[in-house]
């Protein structure tokens, strides 16, 4: 039974690469969903990966920079898509991404105190609302695909930012600023299948303003020679419309 199973997948993943491929890289393929790009407005959904990472600069020389721990983090939105010419449109991309952080201190951070292992480890978890405003620029579709250009601007709300709250690392606390602005590049490309536009793309993603909230102590080991943390992030999207 199971060996019966396997053999109807296997056919079954062939017939459907098969008949793919022929439909969207053919040398003459069957053009799908001909007009849907010259829609005025149209709406769709995408899941995606991200790869946050924090670019520091600092009020003075540092033998050993701040080292940034990454994970890959998970990234779900509605897309919503307005046609201002053949090759230009405006996008809005509003999303949920979550991703980890983790900051890792030299010891020559921590001169007033010897610290121990949970002193130079600052884990910083995020869960951002993400409200991108992007122009899409397009090339000339050849047969089911299309590629494409993006650049624009978003501003993120952090819901994990603790900047509201009293403590600061002193209370093993890592604050940032609630809203962050940034800019956006990006590329990608509209495969178009028969029933859908299936659109993969890489964007970068770049704070523009300092995110960091100073702690309360001025001399604190943790803050007191950053003089600006940004966000930088890579984003692997999956589009569908």
């Amino acid at each position: 039974m199971k060996k019966a199973i396997f053999v109807l997948f296997i056919v079954f993943t062939t017939t459907v690469r098969a008949q793919f491929t022929q439909s969207i890289f053919s040398k003459d393929p069957v053009i799908h969903l001909e007009t849907w790009q010259q829609q005025p407005l149209y709406f769709g959904f995408f899941l995606g990966l991200n790869s946050y990472d924090f670019k520091f600069k600092y009020k003075a020389n540092v033998m050993e920079d701040i080292q940034v721990q990454k994970t890959t983090g998970f990234n779900v939105g509605l897309v919503a898509d307005l046609r201002l010419q053949e090759y230009i449109n405006l996008r809005f991309e509003p999303g949920l991404y979550y991703t980890k952080r983790t900051l890792n201190y030299p010891d020559n951070y921590f001169t007033t105190f010897i610290p121990n292992p949970s002193n130079k480890i600052r884990e910083v978890n995020s869960t951002y609302i993400h409200f991108p405003l992007l122009l899409k620029f397009s090339a000339l579709r050849t047969g089911n695909i299309r590629p494409y250009l993006l650049g624009g601007f978003s501003t993120t709300l952090n819901l994990s930012s603790n900047s509201k709250s009293p403590d600061d690392n002193l209370e093993q606390l890592f604050r940032v600023k609630a809203w962050s602005p940034n800019y956006e590049l990006g590329f990608g490309i509209d495969v178009f299948s028969e029933y859908f536009i299936f659109s993969p793309s890489i964007r970068g993603v770049f704070g523009l303003n300092n995110e960091l909230i100073q702690d309360n102590d001025p001399a604190s080991p943790w803050t007191s020679n950053i003089e600006s943390m940004q966000t930088r992030g890579l984003f692997v999207n999956f589009t569908f419309h």
